[in-house]
């Protein structure tokens, strides 16, 4: 069967038009067919090097870039900052506005447990490790208190924002990485396998959950902190850490909050636009955490469209992509997330047999990043991968493009 990869996003964060009227121009001429922008997002610095008059944003706090009308949230401790730095009333609205002129739709990229300042300020709310200290920029999803903001969030954004669709990062468990400013942790050495232990939680809701799971959460604490502080080789894999059981019964408790709050986000995002196109960014492994959650089993009608993380580029995406195809399945479209730094290996085949390769691995969907943080020299990348990836390639044996969202706006 030959297809093409013919739905591409590209991501971008309303400062990136703010004061710049050609960017959504730029946009075009990378030949996106979306853009997703950001609707809500954590802190960050970021450069902005083909702005006309800025090289540098700095984000004070995680904020929402829509208004926050206080009617929505009256009464609840987590409630989103609004990002009033940009000087504008509605960023997104205004960012919104501008691409559309161009002939592109807009999807709000939203973020939801990422938020050092709302952690900081609700630190009984936050992923807690098994030494019994917080991650403050990770809201636990075990905790209502967060799925119920999460969900709010995702219903005021989809009706004020008024997208063509929505994109879901952190939905779910963040934990030790995807952490701190000025981050070292790197300096441990922790492996793969430590640094899964250390993303377990062990906060007073998720601790409630293990006792309802017949685990106990004092003896688990103490295997992880032997497993993590273990002098020499340590264990391969959560499973050999925890032992078979022990490990099989908390990952259908960590399945299960992941379910929750995908379900939870999307009925709230949908209950006003039920035919909304919903894309998810995920994990197939179980005990992934980050951005790119964990998806927890079976994702049924829940989303559209699923993301892989393939930063990585090279053989690397090839793999993420085709553990992700076989973990959704047919009805599901599969996306993945490239940077045109690290899409292929500097002396690596063209990115035309790269899209081929993407292609048979199941990809059915580009997603791009970013349309602002990069030079001009790396937006030629992009095109020319958007590009590539629009010429007929081998889909995978048996795979079906059904369930591709509509682009709405073009």
């Amino acid at each position: 069967m030959v297809m093409s990869i013919d739905k591409t996003v590209g991501y971008a964060y309303p400062w990136d038009f703010a004061g710049d009227p050609d960017a959504p121009a730029r946009a075009a001429e990378v030949g996106v067919d979306v853009v997703a922008l950001a609707a809500a997002y954590h802190t960050t610095r970021v450069p902005t090097p083909q702005h006309p008059t800025r090289r540098l944003m700095t984000t004070p706090h995680a904020a929402c870039y829509l208004p926050v009308r206080q009617s929505a949230w009256q009464g609840r401790r987590l409630t989103p900052r609004f990002a009033d730095w940009l000087g504008e009333p509605d960023p997104f609205g205004a960012a919104a506005k501008a691409i559309r002129g161009h002939g592109l739709g807009v999807y709000a990229w939203m973020v939801f447990t990422h938020s050092s300042v709302l952690g900081a300020a609700n630190p009984d709310l936050v992923v807690r490790n098994a030494f019994g200290e917080p991650y403050e920029y990770a809201l636990c999803p075990s905790a209502e208190e967060v799925v119920d903001y999460c969900a709010t969030l995702a219903s005021e954004i989809v009706v004020t924002g008024e997208p063509d669709g929505v994109i879901l990062e952190a939905c779910g468990r963040l934990g030790i990485d995807h952490g701190g400013h000025h981050d070292k942790v790197d300096f441990a050495q922790w492996t793969a396998t430590q640094k899964r232990l250390l993303s377990l939680c062990f906060c007073a809701a998720c601790e409630q959950l293990y006792a309802g799971a017949g685990i106990d959460a004092r003896r688990l604490a103490a295997q992880v902190r032997s497993c993590v502080d273990v002098d020499g080789a340590g264990p391969e894999s959560v499973e050999e850490a925890l032992g078979a059981d022990l490990a099989e019964a908390l990952a259908r408790v960590l399945a299960d909050t992941a379910v929750t709050i995908r379900r939870r986000v999307v009925d709230s995002a949908r209950a006003t636009r039920p035919d909304l196109p919903v894309t998810l960014h995920g994990a197939a492994d179980r005990w992934a955490t980050d951005a790119f959650t964990a998806i927890g089993g079976p994702l049924g009608s829940d989303v559209d469209s699923v993301v892989a993380n393939c930063w990585a580029g090279g053989d690397a995406a090839v793999a993420r992509l085709r553990e992700m195809s076989a973990a959704v399945g047919d009805d599901i479209a599969v996306g993945g997330y490239f940077r045109p730094d690290t899409v292929r290996p500097p002396e690596g085949p063209s990115l035309e047999d790269w899209a081929g390769e993407f292609a048979a691995a199941g990809l059915s969907e580009l997603h791009l990043y970013h349309l602002g943080l990069v030079p001009r020299s790396a937006s030629a990348v992009l095109r020319a991968l958007v590009a590539a990836a629009k010429l007929p390639h081998p889909q995978r044996a048996g795979a079906t493009r059904a369930n591709e969202s509509q682009i709405g706006g073009l």
